[in-house]
Order: C-alpha cells, then structure tokens, then sequence
C-alpha cells in the first residue's frame, strides 16, 4: 500500500490486518524522505539504520501476537527531544556535538507504545522563533511555498507531517508552536492542558533532564488528523513517573458532546491589539458556517470571555521575563535603560514585552495573581460555552525572514507593517491560562497557502476541543497534501 499521506489510524488497521508490515512501510517512508526532503529540510537528524531494526522488531513482536497502540508506526520527533545516542542541540552551534545518554520521556513513551522513530524534525535557534532555521541544520521551507516558512518552533515536524515523512511527530508549544506550523503547513495539532504531559528531556542543552514543570510550555502530537491527535494524545498524557507519577494517574474526562449540535461555541476573528488578516478571517468565517449549518449554537460574543487586551499583554509579560532570565548582566543593564526610557502610558505590546525582560520577581508574582483571576473567568465562561474558535495567527504562512534581531523584523497583515512578535496574540489566548488548544485546517488562502483555526477548550478537557476538531473534519474535510 501507498501509506506516505495515510492516517497513523488507517495505518495501525492495514498492520494489524496484514495489508502491510512496518518494515515495508518504515522503506517506503525512508525511500520517500531520500527523495524529496533534499527542498523541505525538516528531517534534520535521520535515525534511519535504528528506525529499520525497529520496524523490524515491530513485525516479529505482532507475529508473537503484540498489539500496542502505535506498534510498526513511522514517526518522527522535534530535535529539542533527547534521544539517546543523537544529537540535541535546540540548533546551537555551541551544543551541536551534546548527544544524551538517555531518552525523553516522551520518546520513551512513544518507543513503549511501539512506534517506530525515524528521526528528529529541524526548529529554530534555540526554539525562540516563529520559523525553523539555525546554523547547524538550515532552514525548513513550507511545502505549499517554498519561499514561505513552515513556522516555528515545530516547523520541521509540521512540514514532515504535510509532506509524507511519517505518520505522526512530537512537538513542543510555549508560543504556538505547535499551532502555528500546524496552521502554516495545513496539518493538525493539538497543545495540551499546562502540565498534562511529562516534560522531562526536553530541556536546553546541555542541562540535565530534569523532572521540571515548566511555566507555560507543554509538549504535544501532531499528526493529519484530529483522531491522530487523539491516538498520540493517549500515549503522551500523564505525569513524570519520577514525580506526581509516583502517585497519579491520568483520566481524562470524555468529550462533553458527540455531536455537533450539542456544541456552545464562541466564535472570535477580531483582537484589539493586532488586526486579523482577511484570508485568516475567511477560514474562521468558514468554520463558523460549519458549525452552524452542523446546528451548533454559535456566538460572536460574550460577556464571559476574559479581556482579550489584558490577555495578550499579560502572555506577553510572563512569557518574555522568563526568556531573559538568563541573560549575561550587559544586555540585561541595556534592557532596562530601555524600558526605563518608555512613557507611562505606552501600552503597546512591543512596551509590555521590553517591560517584562527586565521583570522583578515581585513584578512576575503580580503578573502570576492576575492569571489566576484569568484562570477564573475562563471556568466561568466554560460554565457557558463548550470551545472558543479564533484565529492561530493573523495571517498564513509569511515569507523567510532572518533579519538577525527579531525585534525589528515586521510582519505584514493586509499590506500593513505590525511588530513581528505582535502576531502571538491569539497564541497566548490559550498559553497564558494553560488551556488547551486544537489548530485545524480551514481551507486555502487565495495565494493557496493553509489556513488554520484553533478551538480553545476547557481545561484538563482536552477532548472537548479534539472531539469537536474530529467532527469539524468530518464534515469540512481534512489534510490535504501540497499541490
């Protein structure tokens, strides 16, 4: 069979009905990579020699009668995941010869479940942009325009998914970087509840893989279906068996509804901070028909809904002070007599960010007691609604950019030049609470790149949002590969 653009869920059926064995498919998916990676450059660190010893080990385990849930599965891991015996650089130059001795827990959970890895997929320097390029390894183009970034930080793990190097990856998300490749490449993914998923060995090298909770950062599936996601899901949920595994398990409740109909959602296209751009608008406009024409309530608006303004500024304060505090004491000193020099009334993104980086500890405190009352209205809000559905980022896919300091780059939404990191705002709609979040395709722009939504849900409910993605599929269609 032709399994490069297959569902991990069709595939697992093929295997277990002998239609196929993993080690024809791990062949054709090597084969395939061989051929056509040398434009897209998302497999960064192939593993092909293990991943053929372990399709081939898949095979003789289902002859013994095995069935686990991913069991002779190609899949393939973003590059800030250690495996063990390859290298994790995070695409520094500086650590590009640390190579761990042990895998990640997530890698670990994905060998356990039977997959078979592949390779690790290319990211930015240090995981800090919204395109995938770094000295080490180059640069990830998008499959549906190569002149167009793939997105970052999970971008090579988003174009090998659109252009048929696996069935499924692992990525990472602190500022959509799951979502937005997902959106930009016009496959699924889906950031989990904050803490949902063990973290561990997806650290900065070359730091121990400690058992952290980090703030903000989760690790997720991607995949080219919403019940992929789902499937993947299932294997990565739980807690680190060094710390609350000890003690816990994960039970996540079901999906609050099966049907369309019986969904309340919320549908957002407009933020006070950063425009929306028309092709962006037209996808969500298109889900939103969807759910309506499927008998869905939907609103445009809600007293409930958590200020958006205050949101975005507060994501933007607690996610930019934790990316400097480890700064050398000479830029830090520069940081703040810039921020010092801004006017009181400036409440412009790019100011909260600037303010953020030279953050006190009693600074970020205040910030953290204003999530929680964030935190707050949204479980009164999901009192009321099932999902909201808004925009990834403002705009598809944009041109390579790799001006060296981001903070000069711009991007453009509609003919119009905005801050470059201005386009995270809908991102840390769900980042700042911890929500979970499902990015899906929603069609074409006129340019013909993929457009995307995300359906925010409620939170540890993760499989409200992907419930409701898998039924939007069904009726708009899904993954589609590139022209």
């Amino acid at each position: 069979m032709d399994g490069k653009f297959q569902t991990a869920e069709r595939l697992v059926a093929a295997l277990r009905a002998g239609e196929v064995t993993s080690a024809e498919l791990t062949d054709e998916t090597i084969a395939h990579i061989e051929r056509e990676d040398g434009a897209i450059n998302a497999i960064c660190v192939p593993d092909f020699d293990r991943a053929r010893a372990a399709a081939r080990a898949a095979d003789r385990a289902r002859a013994r009668g095995a069935d686990l849930p991913l069991l002779g599965i190609p899949v393939t891991v973003k590059e800030s995941y250690d495996i063990a015996g390859l290298p994790t650089s995070w695409g520094m130059p500086l650590h590009r010869n640390h190579r761990p001795a042990e895998d990640a827990v997530q890698v670990s959970r994905l060998k356990a479940a039977g997959a078979v890895v592949l390779g690790k997929t290319n990211v930015p320097f240090g995981l800090q942009d919204i395109q995938s390029f770094n000295e080490i390894h180059g640069t990830t183009n998008n499959p549906w325009n190569h002149e167009r970034t793939s997105g970052g930080s999970s971008g090579g793990s988003a174009a090998a998914l659109a252009s048929g190097f696996g069935a499924l990856s692992i990525g990472s998300d602190l500022a959509g970087s799951l979502r937005t490749p997902a959106h930009f490449c016009g496959v699924y993914g889906h950031k989990p509840t904050l803490g949902l998923a063990a973290t561990r060995g997806m650290s900065v090298p070359p730091g121990p893989p400690l058992p952290t909770e980090p703030d903000l950062a989760v690790v997720g599936p991607m995949a080219r279906s919403a019940r992929d996601l789902m499937l993947l899901l299932d294997v990565m949920a739980g807690p680190d068996p060094l710390t609350s595994g000890v003690a816990y398990d994960v039970t996540l409740p079901p999906a609050r509804h099966e049907r369309l109909r019986d969904h309340r959602v919320l549908v957002l296209d407009e933020h006070p901070l950063v425009p929306t751009g028309s092709a962006v608008r037209a996808g969500v406009d298109r889900v939103a028909e969807v759910l309506v024409e499927g008998g869905a309530r939907v609103e445009r608006h809600s007293a409930l809904l958590p200020d958006l303004a205050e949101s975005a500024l507060l994501y933007a304060e607690l996610l930019f002070s934790s990316s400097v505090a480890r700064f050398p004491v000479e830029p830090y000193e520069q940081l703040r007599s810039r921020a010092a020099g801004l006017g009181a009334d400036d409440r412009s993104l790019d100011a909260a960010r600037l303010r953020a980086m030279v953050f006190s500890h009693h600074d970020w405190m205040e910030a953290n007691g204003r999530r929680e009352l964030h935190r707050h209205g949204w479980r009164q809000f999901f009192a009321e609604f099932d999902a909201v559905v808004c925009p990834v980022t403002p705009t598809p896919a944009f041109p390579h950019d790799h001006g060296p300091d981001p903070r000069e780059r711009r991007i453009d939404i509609d003919g119009v030049d905005y801050p470059y990191f201005d386009q995270l705002a809908w991102a840390g709609l769900a980042t700042m609470p911890g929500l979970p979040a499902t990015a899906v395709p929603a069609g074409r722009s006129p340019e013909g790149l993929p457009v995307g939504v995300q359906l925010i849900g409620p939170m540890f409910e993760d499989r409200t949002p992907l419930r409701l993605a898998d039924l939007l599929e069904q009726r708009m269609g899904g993954f589609q590969a590139p022209e």
